[in-house]
C-alpha cells in the first residue's frame, strides 16, 4: 500500500468498526463512518491511505485537498511547540516542522507546500521550502505540449505556475488575458519554450495553429451574443482586445483570418459582423 496516495483494494471483511480491506499481503480499516452503501465481500474499493493520531494505518474515502509529490496552498489550523498543522481536507492535520519552514507559519494564513514521506517516522510531512523539490535538469517537457499548472504565486514578472508537480514555470504578463486566477488554481496551459539554463515559459492558450480553432470559436461565440456585431478589428487596440476577448491581438487577428476566409464573417472599418 502507498501512503499518501489513493489505492484500490478489495474488501476483506466487515467488522463492527469498519471493513478490512486488504491488498493480498496487508490489511487496513476504512472506519464504519466511511464505508460506501451496498457494499460487497471481495468487491474493490478506492481510498486514501495515512497514518491516523495513533500513527496507525487508515484509509478513508476523503479526498485530501493534496497527496504525496504534490503541490498545494494550505491554511494552517494551528500551531505547537513541534510545528504548524494544515487543514488538507482529512480529520487528521498535515504536519510542518519548524525546521521545513522557509518563513515561520502563521495560524490562519495559506502557504505553498510540498508534501513528502519522512523516512524515519513514515508519514507524511509538508514544506514550505519548495525550491528543493523541483526537476530543474531533466526536463520531460516538449515546446507546444499541453499540461496542467497551478498558479504558485504572482510577481512583476508574470504569473509563476509549478508545471505537473515537478517544474516551474513562468507565464508572463504581457500573456496574461484574464481576471480570475488565484493562487492554488490548477488549469490547462502550454509549453511555449524552454530555456538552456532550464527556465520554462508557458502560456495559458494554445500555440500556433492549435490556436486558432479555439480562438476563432471564441469569437463566433461573442458574435453571436452580441447580435452579430462586435466593434473590433485590426486597427483595435491591444488592450481592447484583451478586455472583450481575452486574448492576444495576434491571436485574435489569425483568428479572424480564419474565420473571414471561411465566409462566417465580414471585416468592415467599424468592426467584424456574423455572415448570416
Amino acid at each position: 500500500m502507498q501512503i499518501g496516495k489513493f489505492n484500490t483494494l478489495t474488501i476483506d471483511r466487515a467488522t463492527k468498526v469498519g471493513l478490512f480491506l486488504t491488498d493480498g499481503n496487508q490489511d487496513v480499516l476504512l472506519p464504519q463512518k466511511y464505508v460506501p452503501k451496498g457494499y460487497e465481500i471481495g468487491e474493490e474499493i478506492s481510498v486514501f491511505i495515512y497514518l491516523d493520531h495513533e500513527e496507525r494505518l487508515v484509509a478513508t474515502t476523503l479526498k485530501p485537498y493534496v497527496q504525496l509529490h504534490e503541490f498545494a496552498h494550505l491554511k494552517v489550523n494551528y500551531i505547537n511547540k513541534f510545528g504548524a498543522f494544515l487543514d488538507w481536507g482529512l480529520e487528521k492535520d498535515l504536519f510542518v516542522p519548524f525546521k521545513e519552514q522557509a518563513n515561520p507559519m502563521e495560524k490562519d494564513k495559506r502557504y505553498l507546500i510540498y508534501v513528502y514521506l519522512d523516512d524515519q517516522t513514515n508519514r507524511l510531512v509538508a514544506s514550505s521550502k519548495t525550491n528543493q523539490f523541483f526537476e530543474t535538469k531533466n526536463i520531460e517537457l516538449e515546446p507546444k505540449q499541453e499540461v496542467e499548472v497551478m498558479i504558485s504565486h504572482f510577481s512583476d514578472a508574470g504569473i509563476n505556475v509549478i508545471i505537473e508537480n515537478k517544474y516551474k514555470g513562468l507565464v508572463y504578463a504581457n500573456q496574461v488575458y484574464e481576471n480570475d486566477l488565484k493562487l492554488g488554481k490548477k488549469r490547462k496551459a502550454y509549453i511555449q519554450n524552454i530555456r538552456p539554463d532550464g527556465k520554462i515559459d508557458v502560456v495559458f492558450h494554445p500555440i500556433g495553429v492549435d490556436n486558432i480553432e479555439p480562438a476563432a470559436q471564441q469569437i463566433l461565440e461573442e458574435l453571436r451574443a452580441n447580435k452579430g456585431f462586435l466593434a473590433l478589428n485590426d486597427d483595435s487596440h491591444p488592450e481592447e482586445i484583451k478586455t472583450v476577448l481575452k486574448m492576444s491581438k495576434k491571436s485574435f487577428k489569425k483568428a479572424i483570418g480564419s474565420l473571414y476566409k471561411a465566409h462566417k464573417i465580414r471585416i468592415t472599418p467599424q468592426g467584424i459582423e456574423l455572415v448570416s
